[in-house]
């Protein structure tokens, strides 16, 4: 068995998108002249340095039309040392045909090769790309929000605990087991798997264990299965398997809603004032309205807090809400609203950051490493580290929409100005302006751009234009920020000098 406590965060959230998928469009024109087509495309990259190995990330679509390319074979051994997922290459004005000795190069590396007709610019190549990535995010986004009711109508049902893992062995196609302290298997659901691979995931398993400062999760392989484990947020020792055949993007998002649901369900015995607690928050899980669960919630007043950062972990949240006071959160995925003990409720990532209440399904899913917390006014809530914290006025338990929509709001202002914690301070030029019409107005404003040259625009302008800073907060070159605000500048045909351009994008960025 092979076995590792983290999965790697090199990628960005987006799920990859095919090469195949790419090589489909047939209005591009594109043609495969050497190389697999079977491989993953995170992002696209275009660059005419004689060896653009400092500017690659890995992962990538590389595009060229060789205007240095002097030595092909080192070119290629340069690309495939930066660890690039393919190279496209644009036939005219500079070379009528692809090189020999460039296809000759990448069949040797085993490096996918992609001729790119005259007539299909570049940009149409990357228009295409994140079009795919953002129909596979949907996608993604839209398994997961039925993953999480699906999971939360299981924890309603009579018997939660097996319903629960049957209800996660079904949306990711293997097995689901519940552990005991002693390692044996306390519940199962889905299908049978080879003995191997049971025993592996029972000693997957037994590395989390209950011993103080141990891994919160793991993962690994074994009898031709990907294995995970995570420890369940209860103090008794329990974990939770998982075998599946393969392991997709929203599989630990998926995982750490049932972690939640599931350490609420074999939590030890509390007081009635918890347990109805524990009710209202279940309520908020399934859709109900803030309104209805006021009286057995509790008037509050309470406080929403969103928070984005953590090490990239499906439990990070869990430190965060500890360190909170909120002794269970969830830091697997958008599972609204599970609640904690004693007068405190839980941290969860969840879905529509800016509308619905803590708890409640929402449309979309926030950004990995995002979370809700819903605590008692009197908690206070201080810096964290590690984590860009938003926090909403103190409202009463009929009002946490509106708090919400606050706390996003906050979060949105720190992670624009770097701050590590903003309140929500109510008035201000933007609380004149009916949120919709805001909206409206800053989709129509910002539709020519792109969400890469947006993003861009928004940390250049959060850094009052300063070109360095915002290639050091983005990860990515200062040329390539230069090239992103000027194509800013060139699609809206805004003058992004001129300061009253600069304050209503700014606004038009916040408000989307």
């Amino acid at each position: 068995m092979t076995m590792s406590s983290a999965e790697p965060a090199a990628t960005p959230p987006a799920p990859p998108v095919s090469l195949t998928a790419l090589l489909a469009r047939r209005d591009l024109g594109l043609r495969l002249l050497a190389g697999p087509e079977d491989v993953s495309i995170h992002w696209v990259h275009t660059s005419e340095m004689a060896d653009p190995y400092p500017y690659l990330l890995g992962g990538e679509l590389l595009m060229t039309a060789g205007v240095q390319l002097a030595d092909p074979a080192h070119y290629v051994e340069r690309v495939v040392e930066a660890g690039a997922a393919a190279l496209a290459f644009g036939v005219t004005p500079v070379y009528d045909t692809v090189p020999a000795e460039l296809v000759e190069a990448c069949a040797r590396h085993g490096l996918p090769l992609v001729e790119v007709p005259p007539k299909t610019p570049f940009t149409a190549v990357a228009r295409a790309l994140w079009r795919l990535m953002a129909e596979a995010r949907l996608h993604e986004l839209r398994r997961v929000t039925e993953a999480q009711r699906s999971l939360a109508a299981a924890a309603a049902r009579p018997a939660p605990v097996p319903a629960v893992l049957g209800a996660l062995a079904s949306r990711l196609g293997g097995r689901a087991v519940l552990f005991g302290t002693d390692g044996t298997e306390s519940v199962a659901a889905g299908r049978e798997v080879p003995a191997e691979a049971a025993r592996a995931l029972r000693d997957l398993a037994g590395v989390l264990g209950p011993r103080p400062g141990g891994p919160a999760s793991a993962s690994g392989d074994g009898g031709g299965l990907r294995l995970a484990a995570y420890a369940l947020g209860g103090g008794d020792g329990l974990t939770l398997g998982v075998a599946t055949e393969r392991r997709g993007p929203g599989d630990h998002t998926i995982a750490g809603v049932a972690v939640v649901l599931l350490s609420l369900l074999t939590a030890p015995h509390r007081g009635a004032d918890a347990t109805v607690r524990d009710g209202a928050l279940v309520r908020l899980l399934l859709g109900a309205a803030p309104a209805d669960i006021a009286d057995t919630l509790g008037p509050g007043p309470w406080t929403v807090v969103h928070a984005a950062g953590g090490d990239g972990t499906p439990f990070a949240a869990a430190s965060l809400a500890a360190a909170m006071g909120t002794p269970l959160a969830d830091a697997g995925g958008p599972a609204p609203g599970a609640a904690g003990s004693g007068g405190t409720a839980t941290g969860a990532r969840t879905a529509d950051p800016g509308g619905t209440a803590p708890g409640a399904a929402g449309s979309g899913l926030t950004a990995p490493g995002a979370v809700r917390l819903l605590l008692p006014a009197s908690s206070p809530v201080t810096a964290q580290a590690g984590w860009t914290l938003g926090v909403s006025a103190p409202v009463e338990a009929g009002e946490l929409a509106a708090a919400d929509a606050q706390a996003g709001r906050a979060l949105r202002r720190a992670e624009a100005t770097g701050a590590d914690l903003v309140r929500h301070r109510p008035g201000g030029i933007a609380a004149l302006v009916d949120p919709d019409e805001a909206g409206a107005h800053a989709r129509a404003l910002l539709a020519p751009l792109t969400e890469p040259l947006a993003e861009t625009l928004r940390v250049w302008l959060s850094l009052h234009g300063g070109w360095d800073r915002t290639a050091v907060a983005m990860d990515i070159h200062r040329n390539t920020v230069r090239q992103r605000i000027a194509r800013c500048a060139a699609l809206l045909d805004r003058d992004l000098d001129d300061p009253d351009v600069r304050m209503e994008l700014w606004f038009a960025l916040t408000s989307r």
